[in-house]
Formats: structure tokens, C-alpha cells, sequence
């Protein structure tokens, strides 16, 4: 549920367009909270937008803090999955995995996670859950209404330093934090991905060991994927583009012969924790690494908070 308004409203500066800060600001929003958001890079330009964006806690640490963020995401991932004009589906899907494995760290924010035993060839084990799927191009523009029915706006500004002016500011970022919050510890981990027409799939299918992933869209399927950490490369790299087709075909055959529609690479914001907190009036909120879909809606419930503060 969106956070009850308490406390004075305030003037709050998001500073950053990603799915994260705009999620922020509709919470903000939501709790009575006067918002600006501000961004370089609006929000089809973010990494957001290349997100293949399967809920799933991946590269995000701690792990307890991580597991209820990402189980109060799903929980609002399910109910916006109920109108299509947010872009989020919820799909079922089987993580393959190479060897038997216990139960996933993150297991308490799925409702259920069955054992999977029709598994592709390799493979010895796998569980298969009901995750949100979310169409991130969908998803901003839906975002960014929600943000502007609420009353607040946004705006292309290239800041060369966090605001100071006596508004309340929350530093969602991303990488732009090894600048904003003087970060070093916030690394690139550099993600392609391979965008291919619709041919009749609607399950996902993950090995994040190898990475490679398939998410089906309504439109188009999702087929990744690389963590290449410290490469700064927005490039789509054509040899990096065909390994991905071809694991992603061994892994789910259907894809054979699928036409390319568009190759993208985005930046992962990884570092060794997500920092959510409040330093005097600067809430920092980066560092989700690749799960920034998937933390959005419980790290946003969690700036709020800290807003009252």
C-alpha cells in the first residue's frame, strides 16, 4: 500500500530519473510530500530502460534488508499487475541451475517456489515461481504520469553537485553517485542484451550462473545477458550479441530463427550494500546493483520514512 501521509509535507528533490528515483517520488508523493525529480538522463534514456526487469534480488546486498525490500516490491508489482498501462505482468518461470541447491537466500519474498523436475538437457536442478515481469519502456512512461497526476514534476537538469537550497533531497543516482555521494565504491557492471520478435513464448527462463535469461514481453522477448564489472561501455558489442542468441537458444529452442529487433547495453549501479539512508537532509538511496526493478517499490516505502525523519 502507498505510505500514509504523517509528519509536515515537505519540499523533496529527487535527484535521478531511474526507475528507483521515480518510484521514490510517487511514494513521496503519495505520503503528501511536495517533489521535483531532476535527471541528466530522463527515463527511457536510464539503464532502467534496457532492464530486461524479471523480479529476481540479483547482485544486491545485505541479504535481510534485500529479501524484504524485494518481497514488498513483488507485493506491488501484483497488484499494479492488474492494470496494463503499467507494463507489469506476473509470469511464471523455472531458475535452472547446473548442480542441487537449497532454497534461494531470498525464498521469504515469493509467496511460493515449487522444485522443478522438467529440466532442459545439463541441467540438475531448478524452481519455478510466479515473478512480476515488467515492460520497463511501459513502466517509466506509466511512472512518469503517476508523478505528474500527483502533482509533481520532472526535469532534464545537469546538476554538478547535489541540491542545498533547505529542501529535503534523495540521492537516487545510481552510478551517478561515485560523483554525487563522493562513491567510489559504486562500480559498473556492464549488462547487453538482444531484444527478438514474440514468437508464442510466455514463461521466463533463468540460469544466473551463466547469465542467461529469456523474459517474454508482450511484444518482444528480453534475451541476456553479461555482468562485466568496471566496463563502462554503452557499445553494443556484435560478438557479445551472438554468444547471447546462442545460449539463449540452448536454453529455450523455441527461439531459433526468432528475429533480432534491437541490441542495448546498460550499466548496472553495483557496490557492496544498497545505502539507504539519511545523512542530515540528503536520503541516499543507490547501489541496487541489478536489481533495481526489483527493490523499487520497498526502497521507496523505506525513503519515505526516512522523509519524516
Amino acid at each position: 500500500m502507498p505510505a500514509a501521509s504523517t509528519g509536515p509535507a515537505r519540499r523533496v528533490i529527487v535527484v535521478g530519473a531511474g526507475v528507483v528515483g521515480l518510484t521514490c517520488a510517487v511514494r513521496l508523493l503519495e505520503a503528501g510530500h511536495r517533489v521535483d525529480v531532476v535527471a541528466r538522463d530522463l527515463p527511457l534514456e536510464t539503464t532502467s530502460a534496457v532492464a530486461a526487469a524479471l523480479w529476481y534480488p540479483y547482485r544486491a546486498l545485505p541479504q535481510d534488508r534485500v529479501t524484504a525490500w524485494a518481497r514488498t516490491s513483488y507485493d506491488a508489482f501484483a497488484r499494479l499487475a492488474g492494470d496494463e498501462r503499467t507494463g507489469v505482468r506476473m509470469l511464471t518461470g523455472t531458475e535452472v541451475l547446473t548442480e542441487p541447491r537449497p532454497d534461494p537466500w531470498w525464498r521469504g519474498a515469493v509467496p511460493a517456489l515449487d522444485r522443478e523436475t522438467a529440466l532442459p538437457p545439463g541441467y540438475a536442478d531448478g524452481w519455478t515461481f510466479v515473478s512480476p515481469v515488467v515492460d520497463m519502456p511501459v513502466h517509466l512512461r506509466w511512472l512518469v504520469a503517476r508523478v505528474e497526476e500527483l502533482g509533481g514534476t520532472l526535469t532534464r537538469m545537469n546538476l554538478s553537485s547535489l541540491p542545498a537550497d533547505g529542501s529535503l533531497v534523495v540521492n537516487a543516482t545510481g552510478l551517478g553517485a561515485r560523483h554525487f555521494g563522493a562513491d567510489r565504491t559504486v562500480q559498473p557492471v556492464r549488462g547487453q542484451v538482444v531484444v527478438v520478435e514474440q514468437v508464442g513464448l510466455d514463461r521466463w527462463t533463468l540460469d544466473a550462473a551463466g547469465l542467461t535469461y529469456v523474459v517474454p514481453r508482450a511484444r518482444e522477448i528480453v534475451l541476456g545477458g553479461t555482468d562485466l564489472e568496471g566496463e563502462w561501455s554503452r557499445t553494443p558489442d556484435p560478438a557479445v550479441a551472438e554468444q547471447v542468441l546462442h545460449r539463449a537458444t540452448a536454453l529455450v529452442p523455441a527461439l531459433e530463427g526468432a528475429r533480432v529487433l534491437r541490441h542495448k547495453v546498460g550499466l548496472r549501479p553495483a557496490r557492496p550494500e544498497v545505502r539507504l539512508e539519511r545523512v542530515g537532509e540528503v536520503v541516499h538511496c543507490y547501489g541496487h546493483g541489478g536489481a533495481g526493478v526489483t527493490l523499487s517499490w520497498g526502497c521507496a516505502d523505506d525513503v519515505v520514512a526516512l522523509a519524516r525523519g
